[in-house]
């Protein structure tokens, strides 16, 4: 099996969920990335507390702040990963965080829609550019040949709620600003992939399944699959990816899954 090798990523939503969990079992790798940048909007705020005491516990985990709707924040957060990095490049981008606002079809309005547009699409988009010239210092600087998450690549985390073909849950809830705004990161994901295709920065759209987190459980309905088992198997997905899958949607399994 192949071996996630980068020396370095970043996740942004790290303060909970499949965003904490990454970092935790990054960390505990054999093979661990030599900087690991954790980033939320409010470290020193009570919901970052499990993430502080992790970063406590392993030199080489940077807390950032990073708020994904505010440019200042982004440019600040990037600013300080160049510094840590002394020179070298960020091979891994994993764009985690994101919200959800439940409505019906009735319910839903302009300001939720509004809003979690700007979280989980504007957000990758505008953070992507911000950290693009160290993912491409990390390209340009990697003896590998072809693409892989080792060398650099932009994970965009997705869900299968935004396949237009899969609508994943329809039945539970129809959160339709949540749909929508996945469906649009799909596409920015695939324009991504062709627009950094020269410089050879692998980007991919990953559904992480339906996991056992604040955002997974919801409706009163629990997730099916535990967040430590999800994030073990993208973590395995994630060393697999190559040039082959850029541009695509797929599950943590490594399947591609349907637009």
């Amino acid at each position: 099996m192949s071996m996630l090798n980068a020396r370095s990523v970043l996740v942004t939503g790290s303060n909970r969920g499949i965003g904490l969990e990454l970092v935790k079992q990054l960390v505990e790798k054999s093979n661990r990335p030599e900087w690991i940048f954790a980033t939320c909007r409010d470290p020193e705020g009570p919901g970052a507390q499990a993430l502080k005491n992790l970063a406590a516990k392993h030199e080489g985990v940077v807390i950032n702040p990073l708020d994904t709707c505010e440019p200042n924040s982004i440019k600040a957060a990037a600013a300080r990963v160049t510094e840590c990095l002394k020179g070298a490049g960020l091979n891994l981008l994993i764009n985690n965080a994101g919200i959800v606002r439940p409505a019906s079809m009735e319910d839903e309005t302009p300001e939720s829609m509004s809003e979690v547009y700007r979280t989980n699409v504007i957000g990758p988009m505008v953070v992507t550019q911000a950290f693009l010239p160290l993912l491409r210092k990390a390209s340009q600087e990697s003896p590998r040949k072809g693409m892989s998450c080792s060398k650099a690549a932009i994970v965009n985390i997705s869900s299968d709620a935004g396949s237009i073909t899969n609508l994943l849950g329809w039945e539970v809830g129809h959160s339709i600003n949540y749909r929508c705004s996945k469906a649009a990161l799909n596409m920015l994901t695939r324009c991504q992939s062709l627009g950094f295709a020269e410089d050879e920065i692998l980007c991919v759209a990953l559904h992480p399944g339906w996991l056992q987190t604040d955002m997974g459980n919801f409706e009163g309905i629990l997730a099916p699959v535990k967040v430590d088992e999800g994030v073990k198997e993208i973590l395995n997905t994630l060393a697999c990816l190559s040039e082959k899958n850029t541009g695509t949607f797929v599950n943590l399994d490594g399947e591609t899954l349907p637009w």
